[in-house]
């Protein structure tokens, strides 16, 4: 199988599924066209997740999810410009936001059970780590399978200040992966560091409602503080808006909220 008959597979799914609109707020399209890398299992990366400076000893490898895996598909796909345009204004999060952080998270799942059959339709078995049993949160913050680390490896992008992680499409989106035990060429990284695509602008610092992220430009490492961040939509958010939750104010209004801000800045 090809990278480019997954992309071809993604873009005939995402063009027919009906799962990629909200017609409640008469939004047509919740998420644009995604971005696919593929990662090798064998890659030293994923070892490195386990230390406690990055996932943690409870990330599990490729080969843990899946006996005889060898390859990772990451996927990341970029909220559309209505989404991103409602959620620039300050204050309370957009319901266009909100509703595609829950709605348009029933499309991401949808999406990678297609991607799993197509893996199952060229011989070959596939687990989503993200709607798999074993998925866990160990702590209620990190899991044991982190989307974001993932697609890193994949080549997808770099972090930024927030946590987020900057693609050539921005960060404002969601992520997805599935394991596969098909053998597909990997991407390259066209990266070094995990920082990047981070122009550490501070606009996050800003924009962040509940105070999260910190002022670490020297140190280059990211600011968010999960902790505040997700007691705030636990108790501002949840509350007032459920079944809906999600801010995304960080990944709005910001350089980085639909491109990569180094790249444009070159």
């Amino acid at each position: 199988m090809t990278h480019d008959l997954i992309k071809d597979t993604i873009k005939e799914y995402y063009e027919s599924c009906e799962l990629n609109k909200v017609e409640e707020l008469e939004l047509n399209k919740i998420f644009d066209l995604p971005l696919v890398g593929i990662a090798t299992v064998g890659d030293e990366l994923f070892s490195n997740l386990k230390s406690p400076e990055l996932v943690g000893k409870n990330h599990l490898l490729p080969q843990e999810w899946l006996p005889g895996a060898r390859s990772v598909i990451s996927y990341f796909i970029p909220f559309s410009d209505e989404v991103r345009l409602a959620n620039r204004k300050k204050g309370l999060p957009a319901k266009e936001w909100l509703y595609g952080r829950v709605k348009g998270q029933q499309f991401n799942e949808a999406l990678s059970k297609r991607i799993a059959r197509l893996c199952e339709e060229h011989n070959g078995t596939a687990v989503i780590p993200a709607v798999d049993p074993s998925f866990s949160l160990s702590d209620g913050m990190n899991s044991n399978w982190s989307e974001r680390h993932v697609a890193y490896i994949a080549g997808l992008g770099t972090f930024s200040l927030s946590k987020s992680l900057i693609t050539e499409k921005g960060s404002a989106g969601r992520l997805g992966s599935i394991i596969t035990t098909l053998e597909i060429e990997p991407t390259s990284r066209c990266y070094q560091g995990p920082y990047e695509y981070c122009s550490f602008c501070g606009e996050c610092i800003k924009r962040c409602p509940s105070n999260a992220i910190k002022d670490v430009k020297e140190q280059k490492v990211a600011g968010m503080d999960r902790k505040i961040c997700q007691n705030y939509l636990n108790t501002k958010i949840r509350p007032r808006f459920k079944p809906f939750y999600g801010c995304g104010k960080c990944q709005t209004a910001v350089q980085c909220e639909g491109s990569n801000p180094v790249e444009d800045h070159l």
